[in-house]
């Protein structure tokens, strides 16, 4: 019971000490934390979810799909529905919040610190006497109480403020004894670890890491946009082939009555029927392939978009934009290779390496230099028999001193030297790594410029060569039902006829890929489709600082 009130008493102490503490410490605050808060935010922007994590149409649209029954989207819808339930799109979306949160660990080194603590000490124990011999036991007991509270500034300050209290009650001495005291002590880095630009470093580094998973995101994100319609078209290819091999497989069906009827006449040998059969049988294995390439066509499209229901993978899928050639100019292949430069999102993370580099050499040439702080330690003092006592007589004109000088360095100081070293070189290698990836983007824009060209140009061969293989089976059509051809010719001419009007849907297919494709690796395709994504509004300060 007796060390519960002493608890308490000590308890109560602390409390009356803190009310002394807290007009001391708004008094540093209002000189020396606001300016903290200036500095801070300069660096660090206190925001749940940062805007440019978001990634939606500029234009607002909104794409209401039915829970059942098949999907009828245009390119445009398959986008938006992608950007919203892909789950794979879902899960790195998460990544620029987890990277958030060790910038706010970053910060919590500007945290302030509250440290209190009580102690009671119990000393009962013999003292010798002028004879040498022991005297009566005595018993000493001592109470003490601590209240401090700590922050450290980006300026290299550190500073605390104390107050705490002390009572001993001993059998030697007729009465109480207590002191009570206030303290204010500040400490200044004077080379190691002075200046916003060291001690700031982390938490500028930490930003920069969060700014590059914002560039992961956009780059997934246009990834996935390409894939959605390059698959979508794949899907509408496929359709488009299904339909013409059953047309075709119709039309050798249809050639095959045609042969029956002459043979029943006699107008033609029935040898002629077998190469009629044997084309009829080879367009119901294409078929077949046909369909099972629009099924898979299907599914991964299906997966991409993931739409809501029970069973999505069962659900139909109904393209209301066929593939069309488009009319789009570009420009000469330099000028999409700027664009490529300042827009592509390995080329900005890239910058960002640069300015983390940066940052690290100027933290690690801090580092060399030797560590010399200023302290400065102030406080008032308070004696008398009581506590009450103590603090009342703290007011008098006593009070306690002291600066100083701490310095310290290493005598090889190989550890800071080395990491400069380290930081050099890191700084070096990425520099001559945004070289090289500045080569490798501009080698792949001029590649994906040829082969948009190829492609546009292979849509007019295409067409011209359907258009010949139409015209003839045509003539070679009239030339067997005159008796001056074979079905095998005929049968010959409708395979190439087939294959020249699924080459020309192709090389459709083939160009509208290659655009996305060139955007893509342009890195404006999410622009270019009215996406606002990560990264785009850091595109004017990295321009600015580099």
């Amino acid at each position: 019971m007796m060390a519960i009130s002493c608890f308490r008493k000590l308890f109560v102490r602390l409390f009356i000490l803190s009310l002394f503490l807290l007009p001391i410490s708004c008094v540093i605050s209002k000189d020396v934390w606001i300016a903290e808060d200036q500095i801070l935010a300069d660096v660090y922007s206190k925001k749940d979810m940062p805007a440019a994590v978001e990634i939606k149409p500029i234009s607002k649209q909104i794409i209401n799909l039915p829970e059942k029954g098949p999907l009828k989207i245009t390119v445009e819808d398959a986008i938006l529905i992608a950007l919203e339930n892909n789950r794979s799109l879902l899960v790195e979306r998460i990544n620029p919040f987890i990277q958030k949160t060790f910038e706010d660990q970053e910060l919590a080194v500007f945290d302030p610190i509250v440290n209190a603590g009580v102690s009671i000490q119990q000393d009962d124990s013999k003292t010798l006497n002028q004879s040498g011999r022991y005297a009566d036991s005595s018993a000493n007991d001592a109470f003490a109480g601590s209240i401090s509270l700590k922050k450290f500034f980006p300026t290299g300050t550190f500073v605390e403020v104390a107050a705490g209290t002390k009572t001993t009650d001993s059998d030697q001495y007729s009465e109480q004894y207590s002191s009570t005291r206030l303290g204010l002590s500040v400490t200044q880095s004077l080379l190691q670890g002075y200046g916003t630009d060291v001690n700031l470093a982390r938490l500028r580094q930490s930003q920069l890491e969060t700014d590059i998973t914002q560039y992961e995101l956009r780059g997934f994100s246009e990834s996935l946009l390409a894939q959605v319609e390059t698959t979508y078209w794949d899907y509408a290819l496929s359709l488009r082939q299904m339909e013409i091999v059953e047309e075709s497989l119709k039309l050798a069906r249809q050639q095959i009555t045609e042969t029956e009827e002459m043979i029943k006449v006699g107008a033609t040998a029935e040898a002629e029927l077998a190469a009629v059969q044997a084309e009829v049988a080879a367009q119901q294995q294409g078929l077949i392939d046909a369909k099972s390439t629009l099924e898979s066509n299907r599914l991964r499209l299906i997966r991409l978009l993931n739409p809501s229901g029970d069973n999505p993978w069962e659900r139909d899928i109904t393209l209301l934009h066929p593939p069309t050639l488009p009319e789009i100019k570009y420009d000469e292949v330099g000028a999409h290779v700027a664009v490529a430069l300042r827009m592509r999102p390995e080329m900005n993370q890239a910058r960002i390496d640069i300015q983390k580099n940066d940052i690290e050499i100027v933290r690690t040439k801090n580092g060399l230099l030797p560590k010399m702080d200023l302290f400065i330690t102030l406080g008032k003092t308070g004696y008398a028999d009581s506590f009450s006592g103590s603090v009342n007589v703290i007011k008098e004109d006593s009070y306690d001193m002291m600066v100083g000088l701490n310095f310290e360095y290493p005598v090889l100081n190989r550890n800071a030297r080395a990491k400069q070293r380290r930081a050099l070189l890191s700084r070096d290698k990425a520099e001559m790594a945004l070289d090289n990836l500045k080569q490798i983007i501009e080698l792949d824009v001029r590649n994906a410029y040829i082969e948009l060209n190829r492609t546009k140009e292979q849509i007019f061969a295409s067409t011209a060569t359907r258009k010949f293989q139409e015209e003839k089976l045509r003539i070679e059509t009239e030339k067997f039902r005159v008796g001056r051809s074979t079905n095998l010719f005929v049968a010959q001419v409708q395979r190439d006829l087939l294959a020249s009007r699924i080459n020309e849907v192709q090389a459709v297919v083939n160009y509208l890929k290659a655009i996305v494709y060139f955007y893509r690796l342009e890195g404006s395709l999410l622009e270019r489709r009215g996406i606002s994504t990560p990264g785009l509004n850091l595109l004017n300060i990295l321009q600015r600082t580099n």
